[in-house]
């Protein structure tokens, strides 16, 4: 019996558990080693650590939660949770089942590029989701970028950053709202309307090939794709969701299921309908829900007051 379960072992998830695990809490972190930054070799806008590798801060992530002797790191999926504060029960799809007084939700997201040839093999290596990320990298290069509707915004943002010669690839007849046709516009962005057949080569050479048979080629291209959640234990705890699919918490990490709380880019408040999924701020949810949830635990172990 855990006091603590943390699911998933992002920047989230391990700044929970070394919360929990350094006020002496019996916590289970319980990763399935699928982060969501994975195909990037460097991550950037945290601090002490910006253009460092993702991969070396997880490491060094479980190394410093395993320093804590209460503390326990196990690699694994959990793939159904039930139960209520005091007596969660979890189930591993290994078979393996595990309780806890209290749940961490930090499961992340899943980035889901669009059906393009190409285009999801070049994920986070040559096809960028977010300028702030990879935009300085990127400065001074041509660049595609491939949306339609209101995320074709990009295409503005990016010529107006880091490129003089930016070309907007809406994969079919263009649906851009006034706003954005005319700040893409005043910004010198080409639009090509013309559906897209694939994506080949690599960083600094790669060719667009469109279904008339033409073709273009950028160095660098931006896409930014839908999320979905890398679970639905949310949903079998009866969570509320965000219309993104999200959970739903408070200013303290708390969802509305009692005893359970959601912390990273799956997870975020009603009124922020766009949160910033960056390492930073998730690490920074990870530590704001951990230290809410053992002051909750601290209350709960407190002796009844006589009268």
């Amino acid at each position: 019996m855990y006091e603590v379960v943390v699911v998933g072992g992002g920047p989230a998830g391990l700044s929970a558990a070394l919360v929990l695990g350094r006020q002496r809490r019996r916590v289970l972190l319980v990763d399935a080693g699928r982060p969501r930054n994975a195909p990037a070799a460097e991550m950037h806008m945290f601090l002490g650590r910006d253009g460092g590798s993702p991969a070396k801060l997880l490491a060094d992530g479980r190394a410093e939660v395993s320093a804590y002797p209460t503390a326990e790191l196990r690699q694994g999926r959990v793939s159904s949770a039930e139960g209520e504060p005091g007596r969660f029960r979890l189930s591993l799809e290994n078979g393996e089942r595990v309780e806890a007084s209290r749940l961490v939700l930090a499961s992340g997201l899943t980035d889901e590029p669009a059906a393009i040839p190409g285009l999801a093999e070049r994920w986070g290596t040559s096809v960028f989701h977010c300028p702030f990320c990879h935009g300085y990298e990127t400065n001074g290069k041509v660049l595609a970028v491939i949306g339609n509707g209101f995320e074709a915004m990009l295409a503005a943002y990016v010529a107006d950053r880091y490129s003089h010669d930016v070309v907007l690839c809406t994969n079919g007849p263009s649906a851009l709202p006034e706003p954005v046709a005319a700040a893409v516009k005043a910004r010198g962005v080409q639009v090509i309307e013309t559906p897209l057949a694939g994506i080949e080569g690599e960083l600094d050479a790669l060719t667009l090939s469109f279904a008339d048979g033409t073709a273009l080629a950028r160095e660098a291209v931006y896409h930014r794709a839908p999320t979905r959640p890398n679970t639905d234990l949310a949903v079998q705890l009866g969570c509320t969701l965000l219309p993104d699919g999200c959970v739903e918490v408070d200013e303290y990490g708390r969802t509305s299921v009692p005893g359970v709380y959601a912390a990273g880019d799956a997870a975020h408040l009603k009124a922020v309908p766009d949160p910033v999924t960056l390492v930073g701020p998730s690490a920074a949810d990870g530590v704001r829900a951990a230290v809410w949830l053992e002051q909750e635990l601290f209350r709960a172990g407190l002796p009844v007051a006589p009268g």
